[in-house]
């Protein structure tokens, strides 16, 4: 039941203390809201008046004000009023206290956060990633923003490693050196890391410290040897341009390529699991037939990873229907055991135009003129078709 249908039946089956109550709370919510708001755009001044940077500030608690308060209303509407905040000013808020910032830490706060603008770019591999090995970047304070000083920060817990490491300094000016150094390694492995946490990766993400697994349409910028094709690639998030940096594995003879300023309609997450230089199991072919929409893995030779290219499956060359893929009239090509992949980015008379593979028993098909032919996905959904058209080349392709 949904929220609206919730509130519906309350008002229905409820009596009139019931209804008045929850407006009651409604109010609540939007008067601290409202104050929250206040309280966040005065903060910056606070912070400027105690000589810290914003971002930097992690006390025990709270500023002291004569005022209520954020930590003064009840958990269920802090909750509401946390889970409205953009990123910004959840991570800001995180830093203002200790007790805030376990609160902004929390999971499901910053999930919504995630899905809405990295959902479809960073799928659940890349977070798997990061949890395996949670990487911030190391580099000096100096040149750094605010907003990775405070995600750095906000993503260590509270107690800082040198508390557990100052009993072991000491004991070595007592104790033989290499005992000294056996007890400080072993306190050091348990001193605080990086956290896992939605928080960390959203901003490990934000701030391009994080290269994540990806692909790439009409990668180096529409070379036209790369047009309606998509390959596996490394990206890095530029919050300057709102942009992607990528680079692209070594192959054959080339060294590895780098493409910078790739705009997000140009990138999506990798819809299946087979690494570049490994071929996709078909589990499509039985069911393909003129008309439906397809990726292909193609690779020039065997030493080039592959990439997935775009096309439609066509009618061979005796149906009646041959020219008209659209149509599936009077049409037996899905009993063939031929299926014909046409690439219509091409001219009639290209090369490239169309290939014949076959649906019992294809593996990869090719040669070192026309390339290999790989494993084929069907497209099942009209936002995959529409990605790949809103791509398609002014021009046909020779």
């Amino acid at each position: 039941m949904g929220r609206g249908e919730r509130q519906a039946s309350i008002g229905l089956s409820s009596p009139a203390w019931a209804s008045r109550s929850l407006r009651r709370i409604h109010a609540a919510v939007a008067a601290a809201t409202a104050a929250t708001m206040a309280f966040l755009i005065k903060r910056p001044r606070v912070l400027h008046q105690s000589g810290l940077p914003e971002g930097d500030f992690h006390g025990d608690s709270c500023p002291s004000s004569s005022s209520t308060s954020i930590l003064d209303l009840p958990d269920l509407a802090l909750d509401d009023i946390l889970s409205r905040l953009p990123a910004d000013s959840l991570l800001r808020l995180g830093g203002v206290c200790q007790e805030l910032r376990q609160r902004c830490k929390s999971g499901h706060f910053w999930e919504s956060l995630v899905y809405e603008k990295w959902g479809e770019i960073a799928g659940p591999g890349a977070y798997r990633e990061w949890c395996r090995n949670p990487v911030l970047e190391s580099s000096p304070r100096k040149g750094r923003t605010a907003q990775e000083i405070a995600a750095k920060n906000a993503c260590e817990r509270p107690n800082c490693g040198w508390k557990l490491l100052w009993p072991s300094i000491a004991a070595a000016c007592l104790w033989p050196l290499s005992v000294a150094r056996e007890r400080l390694m072993a306190l050091r492995s348990k001193a605080p890391r990086p956290s896992d946490s939605l928080m960390a990766w959203y901003w490990a993400l934000e701030t391009g410290n994080l290269w994540f697994r990806g692909q790439v349409f009409n990668r180096e910028n529409g070379h036209v040897g790369f047009l309606l094709s998509c390959y596996d690639a490394e990206l890095s998030y530029v919050r300057s341009s709102d942009s992607f940096r990528a680079r692209y594995p070594p192959h054959g003879p080339r060294a590895l390529v780098m493409e910078d300023d790739i705009s997000w309609e140009r990138v999506r997450a990798s819809p299946v699991q087979t690494p570049a230089h490994d071929l996709h199991t078909s589990d499509c072919l039985a069911e393909l037939r003129p008309g439906d929409h397809i990726e292909v893995q193609w690779r020039r030779t065997k030493e080039f990873p592959y990439g997935w290219w775009y096309g439609i499956v066509g009618h061979s060359d005796s149906c009646s229907n041959a020219g008209n893929n659209s149509s599936r009239q009077h049409c037996s090509c899905q009993s063939d055991n031929t299926v014909w992949l046409v690439f219509n980015q091409f001219t009639s008379g290209s090369r490239w135009k169309r290939t014949p593979i076959d649906r019992v028993s294809h593996r990869e098909e090719g040669n070192e003129t026309d390339g290999y032919y790989g494993g084929i996905r069907k497209l099942r959904s009209k936002d995959e078709i529409s990605m790949w058209e809103r791509l398609w080349p002014v021009d046909i392709l020779e």
